[in-house]
């Protein structure tokens, strides 16, 4: 590129980007525009386009329409790899790595022929160049496999920059970061960001936004909604904007749940190596919420209960009949479903369609002598479709191609159609925006209602405190408190997860 330009001026403009799927009308004439130095939000729900664009953006997809203005000068890129040589990088929220590989071999891979010298000392040595420029120590030598989920994205970083980026995307970079994890990444954009790289930031956590964006772009239903500067939007005009309407829900005010409500679920002393004698009751209508700090043992504890991990002991009550769940084939059969915090390895066959999700865990229930009864399947998928809310061309559409929330929404049919009375939601709002968000506090408080029983692990307090009825707390893999949601609130949660106080 010829022209130097300086912060404050439009390094990127996306024009007129217009781009259809199998029928689907992705994006309608959207147009975005970046400043160099700058942070820029791109904010949408899930489906609006934010995704597709960026992939028009690295090379990814191909737009049928518009273009794309780079440094002042018209671009075209046949695939990612022309993106990143002319300086367009991006940290996928799913990281693209090669865990068997050295950190410096997975930033300077595939650069055969590109000028560099690609023995062992010169990466190892421009690896730590360029966690020096970041400000980390990273040992370029260590495998991958062996890194915090927080440092092998700062690999992914030093990766974009290894290639002159002057656009950096990020996708969601927080979802899996502990605190000082994230407070190291903002640490690394406010210096990208010193240095006149323009950085465009893809989240749904409002606080974020508003800590670290200087501008808001939004988009809905892959059309350009508007631009505003950070500081002078405030977060009820940016949902609106996002979805059309204000959602905001109050915390909850006092439970919901009848005195004499049934206990369904009851553990006593559940141990591993993860979790020390936790004990608890669920009853019939309930979210009981777990809270605790990064590596506190709530998925562990959930996991055990679900049997997909071995517990060394501890008794699990089912309806007042002590069960023994060896595996969770075991856990379905009493009625209890999962939907994991990883949706896409635990919960999805993504390559498989909406209605074979849908049925995975009631196939039995759907056929008859070896043979499956397709059009009793189609029939019940799209039931379930309309009763979830399921956002899909149709339910033969694959599930990879739906928005996280749609997603989701899958996972949740999956085990309604299998009628599980005790539910473990883990993480269910993380990755998907505020609209779908406000969609399944809305399911699941209709779960609840309908006598479901819901056990709703999150790291968001404020969702917990909307959602729960009680808030069950753990600190190093010990129950630390309970709190009727009458007492909760973020200070007394986080009081409980910073220190074993016992509290009945």
């Amino acid at each position: 590129m010829t022209k130097n330009f300086v912060s404050g001026e439009y390094v990127l403009e996306m024009l007129g980007i217009d781009k259809r799927f199998q029928g689907v009308h992705a994006l309608k004439r959207c147009s975005i525009n970046l400043k160099g130095g700058e942070v820029l939000a791109l904010i949408g729900e899930n489906g609006a386009g934010k995704s597709t664009m960026m992939k028009i953006l690295t090379g990814i997809y191909q737009p049928d329409e518009g273009e794309i203005i780079y440094f002042g000068k018209r671009v075209k890129f046949k695939n990612p790899r022309d993106a990143q040589d002319i300086g367009i990088s991006i940290v996928h929220q799913e990281l693209n790595l090669m865990n068997h590989l050295t950190v410096a071999q997975n930033i300077f891979i595939g650069r055969e022929g590109k000028g560099f010298l690609l023995n062992e000392k010169s990466i190892n040595e421009k690896s730590s160049e360029l966690f020096s420029r970041l400000g980390v120590n990273i040992n370029p030598k260590e495998k991958v496999q062996n890194l915090t989920v927080g440092k092998q994205q700062i690999v992914e970083i030093a990766k974009a920059i290894s290639f002159d980026a002057k656009v950096i995307v990020f996708d969601e970079p927080t979802s899996t970061l502990t605190d000082s994890e994230i407070d190291v990444l903002f640490d690394i954009i406010a210096e990208l960001k010193a240095k006149g790289v323009g950085i465009i930031y893809i989240s749904h956590r409002m606080d974020e936004i508003q800590r670290i964006t200087d501008r808001v772009t939004v988009l809905r239903d892959g059309e350009f909604v508007g631009t505003k500067d950070t500081s002078e939007i405030e977060i009820s005009e940016v949902i609106h904007m996002m979805i059309g309407r204000v959602t905001y829900e109050e915390p909850k005010q006092a439970s919901t749940v009848a005195k004499d409500a049934p206990v369904v679920l009851k553990v006593e002393n559940l141990s591993s190596k993860d979790v020390r004698n936790i004990g608890f009751e669920l009853h019939k209508g309930e979210i009981l919420g777990f809270a605790g700090l990064m590596g506190a043992g709530r998925t562990e504890a959930a996991r055990l209960i679900f049997g997909a991990d071995k517990r060394w002991s501890g008794n699990i009550y089912v309806n007042g009949r002590r069960v023994n769940i060896k595996d969770p084939s075991d856990a379905v059969k009493q009625g209890i479903g999962y939907l994991s915090e990883d949706r896409k390895r635990f919960g999805l066959a993504v390559g498989m369609s909406v209605c074979e999700n849908a049925v995975m865990a009631s196939l039995d229930d759907f056929s008859s002598a070896g043979f499956i009864n397709d059009k009793k399947i189609h029939s019940i998928s799209e039931e379930y479709v309309g009763k979830v809310n399921i956002k899909t061309p149709s339910v033969d559409q694959l599930v990879k191609n739906l928005s996280g929330g749609n997603q989701q929404k899958v996972v949740i049919s999956k085990w309604l159609i299998r009628n599980c009375d005790i539910l473990i939601f883990d993480e269910p709002t993380r990755g998907i925006d505020v609209g779908a968000k406000s969609e399944i506090y809305k399911l699941m408080n209709l779960l609840a209602e309908s006598g479901k029983s819901i056990i709703m692990i999150s790291s968001e307090l404020s969702e917990l405190l909307r959602m729960c009825d009680r808030v069950f707390v753990m600190c190093e893999g010990a129950h630390s408190g309970t709190l009727p949601i009458e007492e909760a609130d973020q200070h007394s949660i986080m009081t409980l997860a910073t220190k074993l106080v016992h509290r009945s």
